[in-house]
């Protein structure tokens, strides 16, 4: 008869249910929001099925493998965008389930409820896909899961099941031997969280948003993979984007304040795996094959059995992939070998305080977001103090023009919100030149990468010219791509601000050769990429046509998440709309709509209902 004495010695997997065929094990959950067994003695025949099948009694003989440790890691992509764009990291799984789908097989995994807690759920049908695809992180329940998978094996179906290492060690463990017609796909766990937690989470960002929850990607990739965003939409249309740290749910996951007691002491980790295949995110990619890195998200996978290689051979053709070393994943993934540590939070105070206050009070109290209520160390101030300096050596190296420029630009009379403690100022590089009159004003609400030359020694000039009463604003949004850090204007820009003209500029990215003529009013959005050679005008001088319907001059206005494509041009009084795309050595004279691909001259709507990343 199954026991817990000691909470960290039940992983939760649920096996033990599923195994006992008198039905007296059910699952309770405590104050943490995370279910133990309990057995109903008057049904118990003490049978000992559910010792028997526990993976945490039977670890040792159950971590084993064709292979003491895969031959090498393999990094791959899904070649198709969408399929890679929605998935946690780069499609694995949705390849290896596309795989199972197209033999008139079964697919096992984890999918949402209702209110957004999460179960184990299998089924042949692959338009549920879209469920299964994407990680969680919070506990699932897999309670009949493993009953239903022998069943299927029994029966001749072939089933590919992916889940925790735990609960796949444990389906092990129920079946008592291989099936040929089983993969089982396991990923690199870090810990399951508390689905507790996570829904007073999202209950605290409904009585935020004021609205329920209709959605949720835990690692959207609208900001970039890297930036670890969970985007959640609600019923009154509201979104929120938590990025990385600033997300109050993973700064909390990061504290292990609310991962499974079980997580501190994990017995699954390292090898040999006990999967067929074990996927993960290719932390590090980007030094080990650009090629297969742009930042919306790359698979690690390893091939841990015979049955898993020949498993890969079959669904190869879906991926973009590369062999690697194994032992280039190690760095990004400590997951693999080490186990989280314990809290330095009270837990038993967590978890009464999130009892009777709810998630807000307990993020405040112990994981607050600002800064200043941490005390750093003594070297960690030293460090800050330094870091700003490091940052403009990094930049200017010893170039004394570029640092000339950059005090001389950030520190005019005319220039706003300059702050270097939070990198919200302009960094000119060495190939940057000026010409600003003195009654110009400058607002810098965001960091501002200008004249950047990434080939070492190049000295192309970026110039600004603003004359009497102009100002340029630069701002910050929240479709920053987490990665590229302040605004990257390349070398070989002209920017002209005239007549009293004002040009905003959001947070983005440009090409080499960005051409602007602002004499109005010039407005670039947040998340915009600009290819080579664009030219962006409000007025065309001096100039003008003599016709009925001639615009001198008129405000241009390039909202958010715009990507100009190289050579074309924007001219006096357009809009060009959110997420839309202007093709190659286009002329854009009239309003873009949003979610539109135009090309030609004068261009023309090719396609409607476009999104790009």
């Amino acid at each position: 008869m199954i026991e817990i004495t000691n909470k960290a010695n039940c992983c939760g997997c649920n096996a033990c249910g599923d195994i006992c065929p008198k039905g007296a094990i059910t699952f309770k959950t405590d104050i943490e929001g995370f279910w133990y067994p309990e057995v109903d003695k008057e049904k118990c025949i003490n049978c000992g099925l559910c010792d028997k099948i526990c993976p945490e009694l039977h670890i040792t003989e159950l971590k084993k493998n064709d292979y003491e440790r895969p031959k090498s890691a393999i990094a791959a992509i899904h070649k198709n965008m969408r399929i890679r764009w929605d998935s946690t990291s780069g499609g694995a799984f949705s390849a290896l389930a596309e795989g199972m789908y197209n033999k008139g097989g079964y697919v096992g995994g984890a999918i949402y409820t209702e209110r957004f807690l999460v179960h184990n759920f299998i089924s042949n049908n692959p338009d549920d896909l879209t469920k299964l695809r994407s990680s969680k992180y919070l506990q699932s329940n897999a309670e009949g899961l493993y009953k239903q998978i022998k069943t299927l094996l029994i029966k001749g179906e072939h089933v590919l099941v992916c889940g925790t290492p735990c609960q796949m060690t444990a389906l092990r463990s129920f079946l008592r031997k291989d099936y040929d017609n089983l993969i089982i796909v396991d990923f690199i766990c870090r810990g399951v969280n508390s689905p507790k937690v996570y829904r007073k989470y999202l209950d605290s960002l409904e009585n935020k948003y004021g609205g329920k929850v209709v959605y949720v990607k835990a690692k959207n990739k609208e900001l970039g993979w890297r930036s670890l965003t969970r985007k959640v939409i609600f019923d009154n249309g509201k979104s929120y984007y938590g990025v990385a740290m600033i997300d109050d749910f993973r700064r909390g996951y990061h504290t292990n304040v609310y991962c499974r007691p079980s997580c501190y002491t994990c017995k699954y980790k390292d090898f040999p795996r006990i999967s067929d295949i074990t996927i993960a995110d290719f932390w590090g990619i980007e030094n080990v094959d650009p090629n297969l890195d742009n930042n919306i998200g790359t698979s690690m996978i390893l091939l841990n059995s015979k049955k898993g290689e020949q498993y890969f051979e079959e669904i190869k053709d879906l991926l973009e992939y590369k062999i690697v070393p194994l032992e280039s994943t190690f760095k990004g993934n400590i997951a693999l070998f080490k186990p989280i540590n314990k809290p330095t939070i009270d837990r038993n105070s967590f978890f009464i305080d999130l009892e009777k206050e709810g998630f807000d009070f307990v993020t405040q109290k112990y994981f607050p977001l600002k800064r200043g209520t941490f005390k750093p160390s003594f070297k960690q101030k030293i460090k800050n103090k330094l870091k700003p300096y490091y940052t403009l050596y990094k930049r200017f190296g010893w170039d004394i023009k570029a640092w000339k420029n950059f005090n001389k630009l950030n520190y005019r009379k005319g220039t706003k919100g300059a702050n270097l403690n939070q990198g919200n100022v302009i960094y000119t590089m060495p190939g940057s030149v000026y010409d600003i009159h003195p009654s110009a004003k400058i607002n810098i609400e965001a960091g501002f990468l200008y004249g950047n030359a990434p080939v070492k020694g190049m000295r192309i000039p970026t110039c600004l010219k603003m004359t009497p009463n102009t100002t340029l604003n630069i701002h910050g949004g929240p479709l920053t791509r987490y990665d590229n850090g302040p605004y990257n204007l390349r070398y070989g820009a002209y920017i002209e601000i005239v007549n009293g003209g004002t040009l905003t500029i959001g947070q983005g990215a440009t090409n080499v050769g960005l051409t602007i003529m602002c004499a109005k009013e010039v407005t670039i959005g947040n998340g915009v990429r600009i290819g080579r050679n664009v030219s962006i005008r409000d007025w065309n001088g001096a100039h003008v046509i003599l016709t009925d319907t001639y615009k001198n001059h008129a405000p241009v206005h390039i909202e958010d998440h715009v990507w100009l494509c190289t050579g074309c041009s924007i001219m006096p009084g357009v809009t060009v709309g959110e997420g839309s795309v202007v093709a190659a050595n286009s002329t854009v004279t009239r309003n873009v709509p949003p979610h539109s691909l135009v090309g030609g001259s004068p261009a023309k709507v090719l396609k409607s209902n476009i999104e790009w990343y």
